[in-house]
């Protein structure tokens, strides 16, 4: 996933909500599966992948990788920063799979590029990975021109099928798109309901480049903001498909055409999170109010109001109390002067 540092894990803070007979519908219902998306460069990227962020940064990911690869998913995440390639080429080698039959992302943070893509091409034990990403744009700002040259470079030599950036916000995309021989087919960044109109330029803009979104940690709304604004909408759809509400925020991140980067270490949410291609897509009507609520923003600036008003309130006690024991203090004294107690 594209977080510099640990980023939300998805199984944290995530009730386990009931699931239903969602495995069980006919054929004859429209249903949204998971597909390969064509990218700028004549590629496909598979919609959904496994990443290796959040809860397996700096930790052994073989075993979760090869649990994901078993359950079902054909894309891996995985980065330079995160300090587990090497845990990850063992999985991917493990699972017995053709190379062409899974596609492998990684992600460039520091040193010379092409030596720090050569290292993490033996760290994985790979000839080539099939996208390769410009982690943070803060890792280039010195030079984003010669940075991207040597992406370039990387493409045309056949390290990298793809190549592309994560966490670029518009301004620092423009500056990509007006000095690129080949254009950035992927921008990864932090997407979620909460943030979805403040990235809407983003997509804009990316969409008529050819760029395609992908998303990390879209599950925020649930595991960070619970109580918020989409909880309505979302548990609304949730109720109406007979889903979980963290398949509702999925379908709705795939319902933008935003690529999916989830992770978990249960099998069984994995499975879950594979299912929503087997679903029937959101209604317009839902889409709207997930928009919407989204808008309106999580619930932590009403939490910080309810939060400052009770300071102030208490500091009102406070200070009420203070003045009552002093008046008191002095009445008491006066009425000690005139003999009055």
């Amino acid at each position: 996933m594209a977080s510099m540092a640990a980023t939300v894990n998805e199984d944290s803070d995530f009730k386990d909500y009931a699931r239903t007979d969602y495995y069980q519908r006919t054929e004859s219902v429209e249903t949204m599966p998971f597909k390969n998306v064509k990218l700028n460069d004549g590629n496909e990227i598979p919609s959904i992948a496994f990443g290796t962020g959040s809860a397996l940064y700096g930790k052994n990911a073989t075993d979760s990788v090869i649990q994901a690869i078993e359950t079902g998913f054909s894309h891996i995440d995985t980065a330079q920063v995160y300090n587990n390639e090497d845990s990850v080429g063992v999985a991917i080698h493990e699972s017995g799979l053709p190379r062409e039959d899974i596609f492998v992302t990684t992600k460039y943070a520091s040193g010379l590029i092409r030596e720090s893509a050569l290292e993490s091409l033996n760290k994985l034990g790979l000839k080539y990975v099939d996208l390769y990403l410009v982690h943070h744009p803060r890792y280039v700002a010195h030079d984003i021109e010669g940075s991207w040259r040597e992406f370039e470079k990387l493409k045309k030599d056949g390290l990298a099928r793809s190549i592309g950036v994560s966490n670029f916000r518009l301004r620092e995309l423009q500056d990509i798109i007006q000095i690129a021989n080949i254009k950035p087919a992927v921008n990864q960044i932090f997407f979620h309901p909460y943030n979805y109109h403040e990235h809407k330029a983003l997509l804009e803009y990316s969409a008529t480049h050819g760029i395609v979104t992908e998303a990390y940690s879209s599950l925020t709304p649930i595991t960070k903001y619970p109580g918020g604004p989409l909880d309505v909408p979302v548990n609304a759809a949730a109720k109406r498909l007979g889903i979980t509400p963290g398949q509702v925020i999925f379908a709705w991140v795939k319902e933008k055409g935003v690529v999916i980067v989830t992770t978990s270490s249960k099998k069984s949410r994995l499975e879950e999170y594979l299912a929503i291609g087997d679903l029937p897509p959101l209604t317009d009507e839902e889409i709207a109010a997930i928009d919407e609520a989204g808008a309106r923003g999580p619930p932590t600036n009403l939490r910080n109001k309810v939060k400052k008003g009770v300071k102030t309130f208490l500091a009102t006690v406070v200070l009420y109390g203070v003045l009552f024991k002093a008046t008191y203090a002095v009445t008491n004294s006066m009425l000690c002067i005139y003999g009055m107690t």
